[in-house]
Protein backbone atom coordinates (compact mmCIF):
# COMPACT_ATOMS: atom_id res chain seq x y z
CA UNK A 1 0.00 0.00 0.00
CA UNK A 2 1.51 3.13 -1.14
CA UNK A 3 2.56 5.42 2.32
CA UNK A 4 1.24 8.79 0.66
CA UNK A 5 -1.37 9.79 2.98
CA UNK A 6 -3.71 13.08 2.08
CA UNK A 7 -3.35 15.17 5.43
CA UNK A 8 -3.74 18.99 6.23
CA UNK A 9 -1.49 21.71 6.09
CA UNK A 10 -2.22 22.11 9.82
CA UNK A 11 0.98 19.37 9.49
CA UNK A 12 3.65 20.78 7.85
CA UNK A 13 6.31 20.36 10.74
CA UNK A 14 5.35 17.19 11.38
CA UNK A 15 8.61 14.58 10.83
CA UNK A 16 9.33 12.25 7.63
CA UNK A 17 9.54 8.87 7.77
CA UNK A 18 10.51 6.52 5.05
CA UNK A 19 8.83 5.28 2.19
CA UNK A 20 7.70 2.15 1.37
CA UNK A 21 7.19 0.83 -1.87
CA UNK A 22 4.21 0.50 -3.55
CA UNK A 23 3.79 -3.54 -4.15
CA UNK A 24 1.91 -2.88 -7.87
CA UNK A 25 4.74 -1.14 -9.06
CA UNK A 26 6.39 -3.26 -11.76
CA UNK A 27 9.92 -4.12 -11.21
CA UNK A 28 12.66 -4.39 -13.65
CA UNK A 29 13.63 -7.49 -15.61
CA UNK A 30 17.16 -5.68 -17.11
CA UNK A 31 19.58 -3.05 -15.75
CA UNK A 32 19.58 0.29 -17.49
CA UNK A 33 22.24 0.65 -20.85
CA UNK A 34 23.48 3.96 -21.41
CA UNK A 35 26.31 5.69 -22.72
CA UNK A 36 27.63 8.79 -20.73
CA UNK A 37 29.71 8.81 -17.26
CA UNK A 38 27.60 9.58 -14.22
CA UNK A 39 28.59 10.77 -10.74
CA UNK A 40 26.22 9.55 -9.11
CA UNK A 41 27.77 7.90 -6.26
CA UNK A 42 29.17 11.31 -5.37
CA UNK A 43 25.70 12.68 -4.54
CA UNK A 44 24.23 11.45 -0.77
CA UNK A 45 20.59 11.06 -1.85
CA UNK A 46 20.43 7.83 -3.16
CA UNK A 47 23.31 5.33 -0.83
CA UNK A 48 21.66 1.41 -2.10
CA UNK A 49 20.74 0.48 -5.50
CA UNK A 50 17.36 0.01 -6.29
CA UNK A 51 15.95 -3.29 -7.00
CA UNK A 52 13.01 -2.06 -9.26
CA UNK A 53 13.13 -0.01 -12.06
CA UNK A 54 10.34 2.95 -11.29
CA UNK A 55 10.10 2.20 -7.46
CA UNK A 56 11.09 4.75 -5.01
CA UNK A 57 14.75 4.93 -3.96
CA UNK A 58 15.11 3.86 -0.41
CA UNK A 59 17.17 5.95 1.18
CA UNK A 60 15.13 9.22 0.02
CA UNK A 61 12.81 10.13 2.19
CA UNK A 62 9.55 11.27 1.65
CA UNK A 63 7.97 14.20 4.12
CA UNK A 64 4.63 13.30 5.71
CA UNK A 65 4.11 17.36 5.89
CA UNK A 66 3.53 17.15 2.26
CA UNK A 67 1.10 14.72 0.54
CA UNK A 68 -2.00 17.56 0.65
CA UNK A 69 -0.33 19.40 -1.84
CA UNK A 70 -1.76 16.54 -3.75
CA UNK A 71 -5.25 17.17 -3.10
CA UNK A 72 -4.56 20.65 -3.47
CA UNK A 73 -3.27 20.55 -6.63
CA UNK A 74 -5.91 18.08 -8.19
CA UNK A 75 -8.23 21.41 -7.65
CA UNK A 76 -5.77 22.77 -10.36
CA UNK A 77 -7.06 20.52 -13.22
CA UNK A 78 -8.81 22.32 -15.55
CA UNK A 79 -6.53 23.27 -17.89
CA UNK A 80 -7.83 23.11 -21.50
CA UNK A 81 -4.98 22.21 -24.55
CA UNK A 82 -3.72 25.39 -26.11
CA UNK A 83 -1.66 23.83 -29.05
CA UNK A 84 -2.83 20.32 -30.95
CA UNK A 85 0.54 18.76 -29.30
CA UNK A 86 -1.57 19.03 -26.09
CA UNK A 87 -3.15 16.41 -24.31
CA UNK A 88 -7.30 15.72 -24.98
CA UNK A 89 -8.55 15.86 -21.97
CA UNK A 90 -9.09 19.28 -19.93
CA UNK A 91 -9.16 17.64 -16.33
CA UNK A 92 -5.41 16.64 -17.17
CA UNK A 93 -2.08 18.71 -15.78
CA UNK A 94 0.41 18.75 -18.11
CA UNK A 95 3.85 20.39 -18.76
CA UNK A 96 4.30 23.14 -21.64
CA UNK A 97 7.61 22.54 -23.19
CA UNK A 98 8.79 25.88 -24.31
CA UNK A 99 9.92 26.49 -28.02
CA UNK A 100 12.18 29.29 -27.99
CA UNK A 101 13.73 31.39 -30.67
CA UNK A 102 17.35 31.96 -31.01
CA UNK A 103 18.31 28.75 -32.88
CA UNK A 104 19.31 26.31 -29.42
CA UNK A 105 17.28 22.61 -29.83
CA UNK A 106 14.10 23.48 -27.91
CA UNK A 107 13.19 19.98 -28.72
CA UNK A 108 16.03 18.29 -26.98
CA UNK A 109 15.73 15.20 -25.24
CA UNK A 110 12.19 14.23 -26.41
CA UNK A 111 11.61 10.99 -24.35
CA UNK A 112 12.67 12.81 -20.87
CA UNK A 113 8.34 15.00 -20.59
CA UNK A 114 6.66 11.50 -20.99
CA UNK A 115 8.75 9.95 -18.89
CA UNK A 116 8.80 12.29 -15.96
CA UNK A 117 4.83 12.48 -16.50
CA UNK A 118 4.51 8.56 -16.14
CA UNK A 119 6.58 9.52 -12.83
CA UNK A 120 4.55 12.06 -11.63
CA UNK A 121 1.52 10.18 -11.86
CA UNK A 122 2.68 6.94 -10.12
CA UNK A 123 4.47 9.29 -7.28
CA UNK A 124 1.69 11.59 -6.44
CA UNK A 125 -1.57 10.58 -8.06
CA UNK A 126 -2.13 13.70 -9.74
CA UNK A 127 -4.75 13.47 -12.85
CA UNK A 128 -1.10 14.33 -15.50
CA UNK A 129 -1.32 13.72 -19.08
CA UNK A 130 1.14 11.29 -20.89
CA UNK A 131 2.66 14.01 -22.96
CA UNK A 132 3.97 17.80 -23.18
CA UNK A 133 2.32 20.55 -24.90
CA UNK A 134 4.37 22.67 -27.19
CA UNK A 135 4.04 26.21 -26.16
CA UNK A 136 5.51 29.41 -27.20
CA UNK A 137 5.60 32.79 -24.97
CA UNK A 138 2.79 34.12 -26.64
CA UNK A 139 0.84 31.19 -26.41
CA UNK A 140 -2.96 32.46 -25.63
CA UNK A 141 -3.27 29.79 -23.37
CA UNK A 142 0.10 30.14 -21.58
CA UNK A 143 -1.77 30.24 -18.31
CA UNK A 144 -3.24 27.41 -18.37
CA UNK A 145 0.08 25.35 -17.52
CA UNK A 146 1.35 25.29 -14.29
CA UNK A 147 4.74 24.17 -15.18
CA UNK A 148 6.82 25.71 -18.32
CA UNK A 149 10.11 23.49 -19.24
CA UNK A 150 12.95 24.50 -21.22
CA UNK A 151 15.93 22.68 -22.10
CA UNK A 152 18.76 22.70 -25.13
CA UNK A 153 22.58 22.87 -26.01
CA UNK A 154 22.31 26.23 -28.05
CA UNK A 155 21.22 29.89 -28.05
CA UNK A 156 18.06 31.14 -26.72
CA UNK A 157 16.57 34.63 -27.34
CA UNK A 158 13.22 36.09 -26.35
CA UNK A 159 11.67 38.69 -28.29
CA UNK A 160 10.37 41.91 -26.25
CA UNK A 161 6.76 40.73 -26.57
CA UNK A 162 7.79 37.18 -25.37
CA UNK A 163 9.89 38.69 -22.36
CA UNK A 164 6.60 41.33 -21.27
CA UNK A 165 4.43 37.62 -21.99
CA UNK A 166 7.04 35.76 -19.97
CA UNK A 167 7.03 38.02 -16.78
CA UNK A 168 3.27 38.53 -16.56
CA UNK A 169 2.64 34.50 -16.68
CA UNK A 170 5.31 33.62 -13.78
CA UNK A 171 4.09 36.90 -12.07
CA UNK A 172 0.25 35.38 -11.73
CA UNK A 173 1.29 31.76 -10.24
CA UNK A 174 3.25 30.93 -13.35
CA UNK A 175 6.87 28.44 -12.84
CA UNK A 176 9.65 27.95 -15.63
CA UNK A 177 12.40 25.04 -15.15
CA UNK A 178 15.08 25.81 -17.20
CA UNK A 179 17.53 23.23 -17.63
CA UNK A 180 20.73 23.65 -18.71
CA UNK A 181 21.98 20.38 -21.40
CA UNK A 182 25.12 22.04 -21.88
CA UNK A 183 25.40 25.05 -24.09
CA UNK A 184 22.77 27.24 -23.09
CA UNK A 185 23.99 29.24 -19.73
CA UNK A 186 25.20 31.85 -21.05
CA UNK A 187 22.04 32.88 -23.55
CA UNK A 188 20.00 31.94 -20.93
CA UNK A 189 21.27 33.88 -18.28
CA UNK A 190 20.87 37.23 -20.63
CA UNK A 191 17.37 36.37 -20.95
CA UNK A 192 16.55 36.14 -17.48
CA UNK A 193 17.98 39.37 -16.96
CA UNK A 194 15.38 40.77 -19.40
CA UNK A 195 12.62 39.27 -17.89
CA UNK A 196 13.42 39.90 -14.25
CA UNK A 197 16.27 42.76 -14.58
CA UNK A 198 15.75 43.45 -10.65
CA UNK A 199 16.59 40.44 -9.75
CA UNK A 200 19.64 37.71 -9.96
CA UNK A 201 19.86 33.93 -9.84
CA UNK A 202 20.64 32.92 -6.76
CA UNK A 203 21.26 29.49 -5.06
CA UNK A 204 18.12 28.33 -3.28
CA UNK A 205 19.00 27.27 0.19
CA UNK A 206 18.70 23.19 0.38
CA UNK A 207 16.17 23.33 3.03
CA UNK A 208 13.74 25.14 0.68
CA UNK A 209 10.46 23.18 0.19
CA UNK A 210 11.50 22.43 -3.44
CA UNK A 211 14.12 19.80 -1.94
CA UNK A 212 11.76 18.40 0.26
CA UNK A 213 7.92 18.72 -1.07
CA UNK A 214 7.92 14.39 -2.29
CA UNK A 215 11.56 13.22 -2.11
CA UNK A 216 13.99 14.62 0.40
CA UNK A 217 17.36 16.04 -1.17
CA UNK A 218 19.48 17.09 1.80
CA UNK A 219 22.20 18.03 -0.49
CA UNK A 220 20.34 20.36 -3.03
CA UNK A 221 20.18 19.26 -6.48
CA UNK A 222 21.40 15.96 -8.13
CA UNK A 223 24.54 15.88 -10.45
CA UNK A 224 23.19 13.56 -13.16
CA UNK A 225 25.99 14.25 -15.90
CA UNK A 226 29.76 15.08 -15.74
CA UNK A 227 29.46 18.24 -17.86
CA UNK A 228 32.70 20.89 -16.80
CA UNK A 229 33.01 18.11 -13.17
CA UNK A 230 31.38 21.11 -11.34
CA UNK A 231 28.76 20.67 -8.89
CA UNK A 232 25.39 20.70 -9.44
CA UNK A 233 23.70 24.07 -8.65
CA UNK A 234 19.73 25.05 -8.12
CA UNK A 235 19.51 28.47 -8.94
CA UNK A 236 16.35 30.42 -8.92
CA UNK A 237 15.07 33.83 -9.56
CA UNK A 238 12.40 34.44 -6.68
CA UNK A 239 9.38 36.64 -6.91
CA UNK A 240 7.15 37.90 -3.72
CA UNK A 241 9.06 35.23 -1.75
CA UNK A 242 7.92 31.90 -3.97
CA UNK A 243 10.53 30.40 -6.74
CA UNK A 244 8.97 31.68 -10.21
CA UNK A 245 12.46 30.02 -12.00
CA UNK A 246 14.17 27.33 -11.13
CA UNK A 247 17.49 27.12 -12.84
CA UNK A 248 19.40 23.02 -13.00
CA UNK A 249 23.07 23.77 -13.65
CA UNK A 250 25.52 21.89 -14.05
CA UNK A 251 23.14 18.75 -13.41
CA UNK A 252 21.59 17.84 -16.80
CA UNK A 253 18.20 16.19 -14.53
CA UNK A 254 16.56 16.03 -18.52
CA UNK A 255 19.43 13.45 -19.47
CA UNK A 256 18.40 11.29 -16.55
CA UNK A 257 14.64 11.45 -17.23
CA UNK A 258 14.77 10.22 -21.04
CA UNK A 259 14.60 6.53 -21.82
CA UNK A 260 17.51 3.88 -20.23
CA UNK A 261 19.09 3.02 -23.41
CA UNK A 262 19.76 6.88 -24.69
CA UNK A 263 22.37 7.64 -21.84
CA UNK A 264 24.46 5.89 -19.49
CA UNK A 265 23.50 6.49 -16.09
CA UNK A 266 22.82 4.21 -13.44
CA UNK A 267 19.52 3.17 -12.71
CA UNK A 268 20.03 5.26 -9.09
CA UNK A 269 21.36 8.27 -11.02
CA UNK A 270 17.95 8.31 -13.10
CA UNK A 271 15.65 7.16 -10.44
CA UNK A 272 17.30 10.55 -8.30
CA UNK A 273 16.39 12.77 -11.70
CA UNK A 274 13.32 12.04 -12.25
CA UNK A 275 12.61 12.18 -8.29
CA UNK A 276 13.83 15.82 -8.41
CA UNK A 277 11.17 16.44 -11.24
CA UNK A 278 8.04 14.93 -9.29
CA UNK A 279 9.18 17.92 -6.75
CA UNK A 280 9.54 20.44 -8.87
CA UNK A 281 6.32 19.70 -10.38
CA UNK A 282 4.64 19.04 -7.27
CA UNK A 283 6.33 22.89 -5.91
CA UNK A 284 4.72 24.56 -9.09
CA UNK A 285 1.18 23.60 -8.58
CA UNK A 286 0.96 23.63 -5.01
CA UNK A 287 2.69 27.50 -5.20
CA UNK A 288 0.02 28.40 -8.17
CA UNK A 289 -2.45 26.69 -5.84
CA UNK A 290 -1.56 29.10 -3.53
CA UNK A 291 -1.82 32.47 -5.68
Amino acid sequence: MNSRQPISAARLSSPVRRPTPNPRLPTAVSPYVERRTSIAQQDSVVERPLSAVGCRDQSARIPNRIPYLIALACLLAAASPATPQAPSDPTQLTIGRLHYGGGGDWYANPSSLPNLLERIARDTRLPVATREAVVTPLSPNLHDYPFLYMTGHGNVRFTDAEITALREYLTTGGFLHADDNYGMDESFRREVQRVFPESELVAIPFDHPVYHIVYTFPDGLPKIHEHDGLPAEGLGIFYQGRIVIFYSYQSDLGDGWEDADVHDDPLDSRDRALAMGVNLFAYAVAQRKSQ
